[in-house]
């Protein structure tokens, strides 16, 4: 990826061939790819193999993990080639492929991050039309349409890049680049970065922002009896729904919470890499210092490979099924079962509940926020 920010097609990292920098960066991109490989081959292997982790949320963020493998497989590892023999080893072919996955992982990634934004805005701002848009069969099928769209962008880069030969200190270095003009791909570049960088985060700020409005600055409606003190059973009864909406509410905020450190660690990044890019754009002689890029390239691997890491820190249940997958025995497979269980007993228990009590209002939307929080928020609690 790293030549690719040189609109002059020069050597970039290439020319600094000291064993420092070999060592260096192949040690920390093998981390960072190795770790990341591993994680997100976890979050897609919880998702498909638990039957309720298997949410529309979880949907997106398979893609979102896929997208990542498929960036650091097909970007970080050829790095390591790179860094070691200072030369393209992968041939015509290879050139053209990873170039191909390269930005298709990149793109699918922006794109899933932008589409479980939106799911996430239905589902608290709108959570009527929720019941019926924010389903798991539709977010599969956004979720083709989205890998779909994007494969047939990037088949552009089948024409755009090519190998070439350049001649550094009386040795022939093969590279990867671009076959075409720099006048001509500089419209494509910015038209991708407006489109899968710029777009993305732009739309997850504005609909963060007015789903914070919803969940942190509006309190929760609190129900009570004529006399404030406790009426037999149906006055436990709604104690017991205010608690399962406290519940529910607390679940929501923490899984958009996760979200949201998803987004802005997507954002920034990203952005070493992108502004380095812009800036060369802009330049005579484009700045290509090895370790520069070594750090923007570090940062881009290391945004395929954090997301299982915040999954594992902000999600209860990815925690939970993460211990589940690598212990693998009997008795966390019971009480994984034992939790699924409970959880749909309290939920169902909640709506009946609900049903029961005088203020209509009241129940409809504690009817929704719990029929939401088994379509949509099965992440954490």
């Amino acid at each position: 990826m790293e030549n690719f920010t040189s609109p002059n097609k020069t050597l970039g990292p290439w020319t600094d061939r000291s064993m420092t920098y070999k060592l260096i960066s192949t040690f920390l991109v093998l981390i960072i790819c190795a770790l990341g490989i591993v994680g997100n081959v976890m979050v897609v292997l919880v998702v498909l193999t638990t039957k309720h982790m298997r949410t529309p949320t979880n949907c997106y963020l398979v893609s979102l993990a896929v997208a990542d493998l498929m960036v650091l497989v097909a970007a970080g590892l050829p790095s390591v080639a790179d860094s070691l023999y200072g030369s393209w080893l992968f041939g015509h072919a290879g050139c053209l492929c990873i170039t191909y996955f390269q930005y298709l992982g990149i793109n699918a990634s922006s794109c899933s991050i932008a589409a479980f934004t939106v799911e996430r805005y239905i589902a608290i701002c709108h959570p009527i039309r929720a019941q019926s848009l924010c389903t798991y069969t539709r977010a599969k099928r956004i979720i083709l349409s989205v890998w779909i769209s994007t494969s047939l962008y990037c088949v552009m880069w089948f024409y755009l890049a090519n190998t070439e030969e350049l001649v550094y200190d009386n040795a022939t270095v093969v590279s990867c680049a671009y076959k075409v003009s720099r006048n001509l791909y500089l419209p494509i570049y910015f038209f991708d970065f407006g489109v899968f960088f710029v777009l993305p985060l732009a739309l997850s700020t504005v609909l963060y922002g007015l789903i914070a409005r919803i969940l942190f600055l509006n309190p929760l409606p609190k129900t009570k009896s004529q006399n404030g003190h406790s009426a037999g059973t149906k006055t436990n009864g709604l104690k017991s729904s205010s608690q399962c909406s406290s519940t529910t509410a607390a679940s929501r905020r923490q899984v958009t919470k996760m979200l949201a450190v998803v987004v802005v660690l997507f954002a920034v990044l990203w952005m070493p890499y992108r502004t380095l890019v812009v800036v060369n754009s802009f330049l005579n002689e484009a700045y290509l210092d090895a370790w520069f890029l070594l750090f923007c390239r570090s940062c881009v691997y290391l945004n395929s490979a954090v997301n299982p890491v915040i999954y594992n820190v902000m999600s209860q249940k990815f925690r939970a099924a993460f211990r589940k997958l690598c212990s693998c025995s009997p008795q966390a497979q019971g009480k994984q079962t034992a939790y699924s269980v409970t959880l749909t007993y309290s939920a169902v228990k909640e709506v009946s509940v609900m049903e029961s009590t005088e203020h209509f209002s009241t129940e409809m939307d504690e009817l929704t926020e719990g029929q939401e929080d088994l379509t949509g928020d099965g992440l954490d609690k």
